[in-house]
């Protein structure tokens, strides 16, 4: 791949957007998405990036993008750099394939779009299978244990007091439907 097959790839896919500053560095925004592709000083590596969120808001889920990195995110990886998550791709310049180079956009573009959620969700239904172990070691039911969390909620212990009704209702319907699909797995 050279310089000008990667202008032409980003033009395709993301037409004027594309800010190009050939043959080093390419820049794309377009609302939420801004995504850099660089290539290193003596031109032999390619690297992409999307911002994701701030390395503060990612704090608390790191294991779980380490774990995405290992099991899901094939070419491209979660990173830290100057208080930023990134979705990062790196790739040798002479053997990256103009395909090879789409999927990754399309990788990255869709880690960026998807944000930390993924990432809360595995944390939430970590913490929600150790709440069932919990309760099952102390011989609690399901309908007992989802008791506990209404009172949890009712005294403030989980969720917020201000929280009104509607919101505390869709909060323990959540909470239910997790100990139904999760309940007998554990």
């Amino acid at each position: 791949m050279i310089p000008s097959d990667i202008t032409t790839l980003l033009m395709t896919l993301f037409g004027p957007a594309v800010q190009a500053a050939e043959p080093e560095s390419w820049q794309v925004e377009i609302g939420n998405l801004r995504l850099l592709v660089l290539l290193s000083e003596d031109q032999s590596w390619l690297r992409s990036l999307v911002s994701i969120d701030s390395a503060q808001a990612a704090a608390p889920y790191l294991a779980q993008l380490l774990e995405a990195n290992f099991d899901e995110t094939q070419e491209v990886r979660y990173a830290l750099y100057q208080g930023v998550l990134w979705g990062v791709y790196q790739h040798a310049l002479a053997s990256l394939t103009v395909e090879d180079f789409r999927v990754a956009i399309a990788r990255l573009v869709s880690l960026q779009e998807r944000g930390l959620t993924p990432s809360f969700d595995r944390l939430a239904e970590a913490q929600i299978r150790q709440i069932i172990r919990a309760a099952k070691q102390q011989g609690q039911s399901m309908e007992t244990t989802l008791q506990t969390l209404e009172r949890f909620y009712a005294e403030g212990m989980m969720g917020s007091l201000e929280a009104g009704a509607a919101e505390r209702d869709q909060t323990l319907g959540a909470w239910r439907y997790q100990l139904e699909r999760l309940w007998d797995e554990e």
